[in-house]
């Protein structure tokens, strides 16, 4: 009746061992280490880098740790381990001088960081501790405020700069084309054009066309056109977002383990630098300027060895990049201000491009510099604060470019999405202000860290004494389950990778207690089953069986909060939500499963069971 069988003893057995092995990570601690990541858009970090680190740190006779390749996609880096802090610095100043021909242009940042003492074989299973918020690691808090109507004005600009372009195209004359607010405003002579031009810009599937009133003179008829609900919207959220973009990865250049970089409400940008103290380094960083440049060729210059006294005085030598070195005429065809969209694409051949549309006088210019230029070549260069120009890209004119072109010859589906991230958030898309800055010491996150310890170790404590004195055993067997709960929930947050704040500590000590709650439903139900005069055997069986419908009643209900809070919440909110819905799951397993297994194996194949230990079973009219 109470006997489980051995399938089910070694699921549990094979849960709790994997659970003590994903959060034993948490208790290793954490070693002074370096960080080297990218410092240029086009130079990459690989496992050649990993070597060269190595090797570096050997002949400058510095012990280390262990050297480590980590992450993935465009943020990985090289992790160097060390000892003690004195190596550590010195071992930056190695690194730095090893890897930066020039130091005023370096191509890899150096940070001073800290990486978990986690064995390597453990690493290799990704078994990794807990990230730690900034409210437990110390760190910077920026709330920024986006200006959405100078991105708005972007777009409506753009849509300026398209109209002008088709109705050139198609010859269609008109009398002026003027911005006013966030609408364009087109005049045209006579009725027979205007109806002309409206059926070419009403294939622009995103705008409202109305006819405007004629002007002063009641000679001018217009054309009204303005963005749609659903275009406005997207165009103040390709803002927000593309701003998102610029600031991830310029946050990457400073080290943090797990920055958070999200959008809050509809104009504003949390970011959270975790183990960050320089506040005017995170703030120079984050407000960095860069800008994009559009340049012809110089192709009367054949690059060779002495190619900079050949360069013509009105060219100029570029080195850094993609297919350098390079000549380009000093001219700027365009700036990156007037890229409004950048989205990885593909070609007439399916091969991976990059498809650009420009806003303002982009079209005009592009058009005017390409027209006799089809068959020459065209190069984009990126320009960063602090930084020597990078050739992001060198392709040759397949035809008369205007306010829509793509760009190719990418080679892979990779490097286009790559190079359209760059001409996204080269410059951040809209300006924005600080509106909050705050900053967390490390000895205040140290304090909440050991406050959070304290508090679960006084409330597990209590938990234990008052469930042993009241149901005896059983009490204990709640307490082992218990335990069992608390080592899958740290196990699943280790795995997951998540980043634990003060309101996932609450979040952990709220699941303790609805934990216990389960287990305290199970034995009250065994003693009814007593009362009611069962056996003990049929006690035990009849009192997990009707505890489970119970538990499962309530655990959902709750379980829809949680859900709840993720959906409509956000940052602490969504990290408590998080912890709480895990929680609840570990909880059924461990007070169920768990609790039932144990109680199997010391009762069960007791045949003649008398009484069981879960303390006094007060029945009904029994005498004191």
């Amino acid at each position: 009746m109470n006997r489980y069988p051995v399938w089910k003893y070694i699921v549990i057995a094979i849960t709790v061992l994997l659970g003590a092995l994903y959060t034993a990570p948490n208790y290793f601690g954490e070693s002074p280490a370096l960080q080297v990541t990218s410092g240029k858009s086009t130079v990459k970090v690989t496992s050649d880098l990993t070597a060269k680190v190595e090797q570096v740190l050997k002949q400058e006779n510095l012990k280390t740790d262990g050297v480590t390749l980590d992450g993935a996609g465009s943020h990985v880096s090289v992790r160097a381990r060390f000892l003690d802090t004195d190596t550590q610095f010195k071992a930056k100043l190695a690194l730095e001088r090893a890897l930066n021909a020039d130091p005023n242009d370096p191509a890899f940042i150096v940070t001073n960081n800290l990486t978990a003492n986690t064995p390597a074989w453990m690493q290799k299973i990704r078994a990794l501790p807990m990230y730690l918020g900034l409210d437990l690691r110390g760190g910077v808090h920026f709330l920024m405020q986006v200006d959405v109507q100078a991105a708005l004005e972007k777009r409506v600009v753009g849509i300026q700069t398209s109209v002008r372009s088709t109705l050139r195209d198609k010859n269609i004359r008109h009398a002026g084309i003027e911005r006013k607010g966030n609408t364009v405003e087109v005049k045209f002579r006579d009725e027979d054009t205007r109806k002309k031009a409206r059926a070419i810009i009403s294939e622009q599937q995103d705008l409202n066309i109305a006819d405007g009133a004629p002007g002063a003179d009641g000679t001018d008829l217009k054309l009204v056109l303005s963005l749609k609900p659903a275009a406005l919207k997207e165009a103040m959220d390709n803002g927000v977002k593309q701003n998102i973009a610029t600031l991830s990865k310029r946050v990457n250049e400073l080290g943090v383990a797990e920055p958070i970089i999200q959008q809050q409400g509809a104009d504003r940008i949390v970011v959270q630098l975790p183990g960050v103290q320089d506040v005017a380094r995170a703030k120079a960083l984050i407000g960095r300027t860069a800008t994009l440049e559009v340049r012809m060729v110089d192709e009367t210059i054949v690059p060779g060895t002495e190619l900079q006294s050949a360069v013509p005085f009105n060219s100029e030598l570029f080195t850094v990049g993609k297919g350098v070195p390079v000549v380009l005429y000093k001219d700027i065809v365009l700036s990156g201000d007037y890229i409004s969209r950048a989205t990885a694409s593909f070609d007439q051949n399916q091969q991976p491009a990059v498809s650009i549309d420009l806003n303002g006088d982009g079209g005009r210019k592009m058009r005017e510099a390409t027209r006799d230029r089809v068959g020459k070549k065209m190069a984009i260069v990126l320009y960063e604060q602090k930084g020597k120009p990078e050739v992001l890209s060198v392709a040759t004119i397949q035809s008369e470019l205007g306010s829509t072109f793509q760009i190719t010859g990418m080679g892979n589906a990779e490097n286009s999405a790559e190079l359209a991230l760059l001409l996204r958030s080269g410059a951040l898309y809209a300006p924005m202000t600080v509106i909050e800055e705050r900053t967390v010491g490390p000895a205040l996150g140290a304090e909440n860290i050991q406050k959070g310890k304290m508090s679960m170790i006084y409330g597990f404590s209590a938990i234990a004494i008052f469930m042993i004195a009241y149901y005896m055993l059983f009490g204990f067997f709640s307490v082992l389950a218990l335990g069992v709960n608390l080592l899958l929930l740290m196990a699943l947050l280790s795995r997951m990778q998540a980043t634990l704040t003060l309101p996932g500590i609450a979040a952990i000590a709220l699941a303790l207690g609805m934990a216990i709650d389960a287990n305290v439903l199970i034995n009250e139900r065994i003693r009814e089953e007593l009362r009611k005069g069962n056996s003990p055997q049929a006690a035990i069986a009849d009192g997990f069986k009707h505890a489970w419908d119970t538990i499962i009643d309530s655990n959902v209900t709750t379980l829809i909060v949680g859900i709840a809070l993720y959906v409509f919440g956000s940052g602490p909110v969504r990290g408590f939500a998080v912890v709480h819905c895990l929680g609840i799951l570990t909880s059924m397993f461990s007070a169920v499963f768990v609790s039932r297994g144990v109680v199997n194996l010391w009762y069960g194949r007791k045949k003649k069971l008398q009484s069981v230990s879960i303390g006094t079973v007060w029945v009904p009219g029994q005498s004191k």
